[in-house]
């Protein structure tokens, strides 16, 4: 399987050895989370992945709970920096359901073509102890608020048909988009394909019915 850019590959993963040496683990670490969920995740299959030594991990981690949290919430963080990147490049002017369009490609790639890390990171939220979710949690509100803004300024446009309740359809997107990482199946669907659907399913049912035609007498 392809090794996807971590969010260590992105940010440089610094200059000295021992900075880039942390980085290759995180990236590892975010594979392998990714792949074998947290129960599965072991230290051993970590270091393998990262072409090291198992001890050498406990140089830059204390535990394997500490690399995990770590993993998470670099992958929910990454999300949201991708996303704000997406969004303010687009045109001025652009429709708030262009924009929740953009949205939607943008969450789709990052998690199933960019970064391992938010595939681990959204496969693993509910199954990583409470006390290891703090740091993402707070990512996750963050990302949230994102795209609240987004369905906000779509109703203000009249954009979002009046009879879906805001709340409810956002996060009805939200988890449909988050379990595209559970059913995807590489060599038989494209992203491109999921993509599309995606954006098209969403415009489609957010949007409020066209006024029917009258019929000439």
């Amino acid at each position: 399987m392809p090794r996807k850019p971590g969010t260590a590959d992105r940010a440089g993963g610094g200059d000295s050895k021992s900075q880039r040496t942390r980085a290759r683990i995180l990236d590892a670490a975010a594979h392998v989370l990714s792949v074998k969920g947290f129960a599965g995740t072991r230290l051993t299959d970590v270091a393998e992945y990262a072409e090291l030594q198992a001890p050498a991990i406990y140089y830059y981690f204390p535990s394997r709970e500490d690399l995990i949290e770590e993993v998470m919430y670099c992958g929910i963080m990454d999300m949201r920096e991708h996303l704000q990147k997406t969004l303010d490049a687009l045109p001025p002017g652009t429709s708030p359901m262009d924009r929740i369009s953009a949205g939607v490609e943008a969450h789709l790639r990052h998690e199933l073509e960019l970064s391992d890390y938010t595939t681990a990171s959204i496969r693993n939220s509910g199954q990583v102890p409470e006390h290891l979710r703090t740091r993402q949690k707070k990512e996750e509100a963050a990302y949230g608020r994102i795209w609240q803004g987004l369905f906000a300024d779509a109703i203000a446009d009249g954009e979002i048909r009046a009879d879906l309740d805001p709340r409810m359809a956002r996060l009805l997107v939200m988890g449909a988009l988050n379990w595209a990482a559970e059913w995807w199946e590489p060599r038989r669907d494209s992203v491109e394909d999921i993509v599309t659907n995606a954006q098209i399913l969403v415009r489609n049912g957010l949007s409020p019915s066209p006024a029917p035609k009258r019929r000439a007498r």
